[in-house]
């Protein structure tokens, strides 16, 4: 195995770890994730619990060479099906107070989805265009610094 192999399985273990966590997080406390959840929403400690399990579930998933790539393309469904909370948490003061982030903290937030979103399609496949592992190569040490930072 050559150093990009084993780098890649390490962001591979790093998320699936992320994952997993903050999946528990969804139901040790789901204040903090109800305070995000846009108000139109119904359901919402369903939304969050099923959140929650979906992340458990694409990062135990990524971590077996099997189910990698559907664990991958969940976690990436997942992403794009919870921006909307980003968003709600940048246009509303409610959930800024709730969590004591500003208004800045909140926009910050919101590009992460991007590499987050990256990462997985680059763990979804063992080949991918150079410029693919390139990017993700470079975007997941300052995304799991901010993630860690919050």
């Amino acid at each position: 195995m050559n150093f990009t192999e084993r780098y890649k399985l390490l962001t591979i273990y790093a998320m699936s770890f992320m994952y997993v966590f903050i999946g528990i997080r969804h139901f040790t406390n789901p204040q903090y994730f109800l305070d995000i959840v846009p108000p139109q929403l119904p359901f919402k400690l369903f939304l969050v619990y099923l959140t929650g399990l979906i992340e458990i579930v694409g990062g135990v998933a990524i971590l077996l060479p099997k189910t990698r790539r559907s664990g991958a393309y969940l976690l990436i469904f997942l992403l794009v099906s919870v921006f909307p909370a980003n968003i709600y948490l940048y246009v509303s003061e409610t959930p800024q107070g709730l969590l004591g982030i500003s208004k800045m903290d909140a926009l910050i937030r919101m590009p992460f989805q991007t590499p987050l979103i990256l990462l997985a399609y680059w763990h979804s496949k063992e080949n991918h265009p150079n410029w693919v592992a390139f990017v993700s190569s470079l975007v997941f040490i300052p995304t799991i610094i901010y993630f860690l930072s919050i």
